[in-house]
């Protein structure tokens, strides 16, 4: 432990020195600044803490929220994020946390206070982010800790020989609830029995998505009625295959682009790449039948898949590939790159015939040649994919509390 301890106060003092000209470590590090502060104004009666790395294990923990709060109405949501990027963007989802705060950083003077402070009857921590010191004091306390739509891999430190603090993390929580059977086997191998399959709660917050709809009337008025390709989530080079794919005039439909980054630098890029092709989504009162509508603003994208013909999801060149569950429930025919090892949904829905991988604009072409034909039966199995999937959340909440 003191080896992590010193790294731990070692990368706190990297993001201090960095937040002087990275704005996300300056996030960072303001964030925290009031944090002992604030929690005091907290009621620490009945809390139920919920960790989240970022914004994307934030919505696999919002359907649990919600049954949570279902059963016990009394009981306080308390949510915390590691990353700025959840902690800027929370706000865009709807959910029912109470508070949200920024974790301190992983000393064991921290987590002792903040564990102490907010008085946790539960913990969740959700994926596969796991802080030592945390998990040590609240086993400790006898606080009940679960870890919830796990998923691990072998190459992972908690399965090297030098990973032998992080294995013994581990073994504190109380139940495992977990994505696939390889995590599952893997956590067997560790000796730690008490884990069961219940599947990505993420299809359920999908779905809960997809049944609280609402229109949009710029989208609808971009589209007149037709469907687009939604290039949802992108980075600079889906940006540039589509662009190349759009030189060859083999795309005639039109083209909803989301990108995941909407700093003013990045938009200005996407607009010099495709001049005139493009039009701003807040600045729509000056369309003249562009192809490309550009979303600029966070929180539309979930929403926008549901007019949608085809769905090229960014983040697959860069081994950050963004949620592909999200076209999916949709019934979109799905394309990513082909840096896809930490998502195995990407290899299932490969496997199913409702997704391909593509490294150029050229297996781009192909793959939507390929399903102009058989959209309906991409949706029959996506549905299907949907309806045997959902239901983790609940598996959880009976598990816990029955």
């Amino acid at each position: 432990m003191l080896i992590y301890n010193i790294s731990i106060r070692f990368y706190s003092f990297l993001i201090t020195l960095f937040s002087f000209f990275n704005p996300k470590a300056k996030l960072f590090i303001k964030g925290r600044k009031n944090i002992w502060k604030n929690l005091k104004s907290i009621d620490n009666k009945n809390i139920i803490w919920i960790h989240c790395a970022s914004l994307g294990e934030f919505d696999q923990g919002i359907p649990l929220m919600n049954l949570l709060k279902k059963r016990d109405l009394s009981c306080k949501i308390l949510v915390t994020f590691f990353s700025p990027s959840g902690m800027e963007n929370y706000n865009k989802r709807n959910h029912c946390a109470d508070y949200v705060f920024y974790l301190p950083i992983d000393t064991p003077q921290n987590a002792k206070k903040f564990i102490k402070t907010i008085n946790p009857k539960k913990i969740f921590f959700v994926k596969y982010e796991f802080w030592l010191n945390y998990i040590f004091i609240a086993k400790n306390l006898h606080i009940p800790l679960y870890s919830i739509s796990c998923i691990l891999r072998p190459n992972q430190h908690f399965f090297k020989p030098f990973g032998v603090n992080f294995r013994k993390a581990l073994k504190c929580f109380n139940l495992f609830f977990v994505q696939n059977e390889e995590t599952k086997n893997l956590l067997n191998k560790i000796g730690i029995k008490k884990v069961i399959i219940t599947g990505d709660t993420r299809y359920d917050k999908v779905i809960e998505n997809k049944e609280n709809l609402s229109k949009d009337n710029i989208i609808e008025s971009f589209l007149n009625n037709s469907k687009a390709i939604i290039l949802g989530s992108s980075w600079q080079y889906e940006e540039s295959i589509l662009y190349a794919v759009l030189n060859t005039n083999q795309i005639k439909d039109k083209i909803i682009i989301a990108p995941h980054d909407i700093s003013e630098k990045h938009l200005l890029q996407i607009e010099s790449l495709f001049l005139n092709r493009i039009i701003r989504y807040s600045k729509f009162n000056l369309y003249s039948n562009e192809q490309i509508l550009l979303i600029d603003s966070i929180g539309k994208l979930s929403n926008a898949y549901q007019y949608g013909k085809f769905a090229l999801v960014g983040g697959g060149f860069t081994g950050n590939l963004h949620n592909t569950l999200e076209p999916i429930v949709f019934g979109l025919p799905t394309v990513f790159g082909p840096k896809h090892t930490k998502f195995p949904e990407a290899d299932f829905f490969i496997k199913e015939g409702v997704a391909k991988n593509i490294s150029n604009e050229f297996e781009l072409c192909i793959a939507f040649s390929f399903y102009e034909n058989r959209l309906e039966d991409v949706k029959r199995k996506c549905e299907k994919i949907i309806e045997t999937s959902k239901g983790a959340s609940q598996k959880i909440i009976n598990e816990i509390y029955n």
